[in-house]
């Protein structure tokens, strides 16, 4: 099902791909598999550079054994030109490796990010946490993939060939060996005991405090006019210093543990070149032999020595990929639908009811009532009466605890929204528009939409004179960086987008919240203007004069259907004397020459 003007990106297409598809329930494992996949590769890497790594420790004693005692300086120029060959490949290969976890790590980012915020919008439409929590979790795991820190797991496994190479040489130097690699695997394992549980309090609460700041700057206004920011700031401070003591508990465990290793480290080499020395004199290991193995000791430590510093890294970076891992395995992308035909625009509601997280009653309580398409229907009622709640059952972004919301027959849930979504228009009580231009605002985000589709729905949102007399006119940057809108202007515009494509349903929630008079004289043409091309218009309005070209009134009451009908007889039911008559919308000449609907007053489309 498509629609002129509309194209889907490759990220949109990757994630419409695995929603139809099925074929991959957690992306997380579908993307560890390809990783895996390049696993060898790097394994392949680590091995030639610790290979290479053996050329210092095999230097050392060709020149201490054979050169000293011979006085050949050939022999010496032939090795040291090896040498440095064998050296500068090592810092080629280990240069490559580099490059080939940062781009690993780019590509892992490239891959989940796109599927990681189609998780976290199901998961806010379901009631959690609305935030991008999900895209910090997998910054620190592309950090880690593309940093240092995962080089020592690659290394690790040379640790033990490394101590049988210094075994070799004697007996004694390889006990000294294996007993220090074992005392700082253990320094490593109580690393692990000791700071994990500090490290994930802390990133936990930092997270939380986060989260609570967002806040608070989108409220800036709110906290600005009632003195809000000191009594948030004590209490934000507070629990600052809670995950920064928790931190900071984290690193000085981290840091003793690292000062020990590190000195741990240095005694051994003492250690094991005092013993060699000892050796020596007594002719059981040659001076070249004594040096290669402090060299091949220190070798060996490292990977030990270096994972212990990135521990912190290391256990961020898990936690991290068991949040992802959690958030997809509870948001699963929605099972694969046959696609279907453009809707009409008949909707019908069959015993709705919907239960909010956290509530005992019911929001709505089996709600039914049937729409013809092209029909317009006006919702009225107290506040918390479940009018809100209603549109977004309307449009599919949340699903009816019971029953079911159909548009043409079909439950709008189940609905690809990447196919619905071009027939929906949907203006929220609270009108968010997203940093960008705002033609890219009234285009839905869609930067190759056609230009005639944006100027004809901002016409007949009333708001194209409004617009051209912004500083760059469709062009405008608006959001935290660009042109600051007032609420009128942020409601007209979000009517634009709504009204983008002409859709065959058309939601509003209380369009008229902002608007001045000439604002409310625009979105009722707009309404009309909707109607005339057949769609199906549910309009939620506390004003009697926004009525004016309802056909029918539905009263929600307590989350139940109280009256409905036609407009005249539900109004008089209620002794509210009905609105006067609608105005009649003018036609423009579209492109084509078709007629299009504008406005009272708009600037016909150029």
């Amino acid at each position: 099902m498509a629609k002129p003007g509309y194209r889907q990106t490759d990220a949109g297409r990757g994630v419409a791909a695995m929603q139809r598809s099925g074929e991959v329930a957690n992306p997380l494992k579908a993307a560890m598999q390809e990783v895996r996949s390049g696993l060898p590769l790097i394994a392949v890497f680590s091995c030639f550079i610790n290979l290479l790594i053996l050329t210092s420790p095999i230097y050392m004693l060709q020149t201490y054994d054979r050169v000293l005692t011979s006085g050949r300086v050939e022999t010496l120029v032939y090795m040291t030109v090896i040498a440095g060959i064998a050296v500068l490949v090592m810092g080629i290969l280990e240069m490559v490796r580099g490059h080939v976890l940062g781009r690993l790590a780019r590509w892992l980012e490239r891959k989940l990010a796109p599927e990681l915020i189609a998780c976290s919008v199901r998961g806010a439409l379901q009631g959690l946490a609305a935030n991008a929590q999900s895209l910090r979790d997998l910054a620190v795991v592309r950090g880690f993939v593309g940093g240092t820190g995962i080089n020592a797991v690659f290394d690790s496994p040379w640790v033990p060939i490394f101590i049988a190479v210094i075994w070799l040489m004697h007996p004694t130097l390889g006990m000294i060996a294996l007993l220090s690699a074992l005392v700082l695997f253990g320094v490593a394992l109580l690393n692990e005991y000791v700071a994990r549980r500090a490290i994930k309090e802390g990133q936990s609460l930092a997270i939380n405090n986060t989260h609570k700041a967002d806040a608070a700057i989108r409220n800036a206004n709110v906290f600005q006019a009632m003195g809000m920011l000191p009594a948030f700031l004590a209490g934000w401070a507070e629990r600052n210093d809670r995950a920064l003591d928790r931190q900071l508990t984290a690193s000085d465990r981290n840091a003793i543990l690292l000062g020990f290793s590190k000195f741990f480290r240095l005694f051994v080499q003492i250690l094991i070149l005092g013993a060699g020395a000892y050796l020596v004199l007594q002719a059981e290991l040659t001076p070249g032999g004594m040096i290669a193995a402090s060299i091949l000791l220190g070798r060996a430590l490292a990977p030990v020595e270096q994972g212990i510093g990135a521990w912190k890294g290391l256990v961020s970076a898990r936690d991290s990929w068991e949040r992802l891992n959690r958030l997809v395995t509870a948001m699963p992308p929605p099972p694969p639908a046959m696609p279907l035909p453009p809707p009409k625009g008949e909707v019908s509601c069959e015993q709705v009811v919907f239960m909010q997280r956290g509530r005992d009653q019911p929001i709505l309580n089996g709600v039914s009532f049937r729409l013809g398409a092209g029909e317009v229907l006006g919702v009225i009622g107290p506040s918390a009466a479940g009018k809100s709640t209603l549109c977004k059952l309307l449009v599919g972004s949340w699903q009816p605890t019971r029953g079911h919301v159909r548009l043409d027959g079909a439950d709008v849930f189940h609905w690809p929204s990447e196919e619905l979504g071009p027939f929906i228009g949907y203006l929220p009580q609270d009108v968010e528009l997203f940093a960008g231009t705002v033609r890219e605002n009234i285009a839905r985000l869609r930067r190759d939409a056609d230009a005639d589709q944006v100027v004809q729905a901002a016409v007949t949102a009333g708001c194209h004179e409004m617009i051209l007399g912004l500083p760059r006119g469709y062009e405008t940057e608006i959001g935290d960086d660009g042109w600051v809108l007032s609420g009128g202007q942020r409601q007209r515009i979000g009517l634009a987008r709504a009204l983008f494509g002409e859709p065959r349903l058309v939601v509003l929630d209380e369009p008229s919240a902002s608007l001045d008079r000439e604002g409310e004289g625009a979105l009722i043409a707009a309404i009309a203007a909707a109607k005339a091309w057949g769609a199906t218009v549910v309009l939620v309005a506390h004003q009697p004069k926004i009525l004016q070209p309802v056909e029918k009134i539905m009263l929600l009451q307590d989350g139940q259907v109280r009256m409905f009908g036609p407009r005249d007889d539900v109004l008089g039911k209620l002794g509210v004397p009905a609105p006067a008559g609608q105005p009649r919308p003018r036609i423009v000449a579209g492109k084509g020459g078709a007629g299009q609907t504008a406005a009272p007053g708009a600037a016909p489309s150029p």
